[in-house]
């Protein structure tokens, strides 16, 4: 498997390989050890999965706080999403930047979210899936958030604003300034 270390700290993608004959292909998609060798220290716990049926649905951006904060290696196995982390970590020198990664059927990539930062997808086409494996387990009551479209972020989701579907949680987290950081 190919690692591929990010501008944010912790933060990695990791393409497997794919082998494939007439009959279609084959391919490793997740190695323990692999991870653990790229400094993930904690075990996944819980594999999710979400299907989005409309080109332009957003979900994020989210993370889950402290004890039950979460570490996430993201694929998109139908279509295609451009995944987008925050690093919200206060003493964190990248605090507040952001890295958007296209993840696709066709580029096999996967995206690594560390704990402490805010997470969030958008889908580029059509009848995406995106599958995930989770360092903790989804708790609601830990669930936390930033605004999509905070200013201050500036994130080019490669479409017009008005052209992205939310759900109405989503449109209520506050913009960064005014988060307090639980990490």
């Amino acid at each position: 498997m190919q690692i591929e270390p990010l501008d944010l700290s912790g933060s990695f993608i990791l393409t497997p390989p794919r082998f494939g004959d007439a009959r279609g292909f084959f391919s490793e998609t997740f190695r323990a050890s692999t991870v653990i060798d790229a400094g993930v220290t904690q075990p996944f716990v819980q594999d999710n999965h979400a299907r989005t049926e409309k080109a332009g649905t957003l979900r994020g951006l989210h993370f889950q706080i402290p004890p039950l904060a979460q570490g996430k290696l993201v694929r998109c196995i139908r279509g295609a999403i451009l995944d987008v982390i925050v690093d919200i970590r206060a003493a964190s020198p990248t605090f507040g930047r952001h890295v958007g990664v296209e993840l696709s059927e066709d580029n096999w990539r996967q995206l690594f979210v560390p704990v402490g930062f805010a997470h969030a997808y958008v889908t580029l086409t059509d009848h995406c899936d995106v599958l995930y494996k989770t360092t903790e387990y989804y708790t609601p009551v830990a669930e936390g958030g930033l605004l999509w479209n905070d200013p201050d972020l500036a994130i080019d989701w490669r479409m017009p604003a008005d052209q992205i579907q939310t759900n109405p949680r989503d449109r209520t987290w506050p913009r960064l300034k005014d988060l307090t950081t639980p990490f």
